[in-house]
């Protein structure tokens, strides 16, 4: 139940610091932004003593841990791999345009359209 309540707590913060972005909409944008901002974080402070919130940053501790141990590609098989994908969009473009052609010419003549 407790829980609950700083949930209620937070979403609570969060819509007074936008409700307080609009209020104070005569001052500057930077110092309702940083307000803003400064409200979001003390909601997501409050959230996070939440099991739910603890839970999050569980998972996101193993993200983390998970991320380390992936095996990212280099810098050739990138530029590859994104030149390969490139080659093939154009080829594809090129067949789809090409079919398109064909399509529209055979509608014409099954219309009485073409010349």
């Amino acid at each position: 139940m407790l829980d609950k309540i700083k949930l209620l707590v937070a979403l609570l913060f969060v819509v007074a610091g936008v409700a307080g972005f609009y209020y104070y909409a005569d001052q500057a944008l930077l110092y309702r932004v940083l307000g803003l901002l400064g409200v979001i974080i003390v909601a997501m402070l409050v959230a996070l003593t939440t099991q739910m919130g603890a839970d999050t940053v569980s998972f996101s501790r193993a993200a983390a841990m998970e991320m380390r141990k992936s095996v990212w590609p280099t810098r050739r098989e990138t530029t590859q791999t994104t030149l390969l994908v490139l080659a093939m969009v154009i080829l594809v473009g090129l067949m789809l345009w090409l079919f398109d052609m064909v399509l529209l010419w055979a509608v014409k003549m099954l219309t009485g359209q073409g010349g």
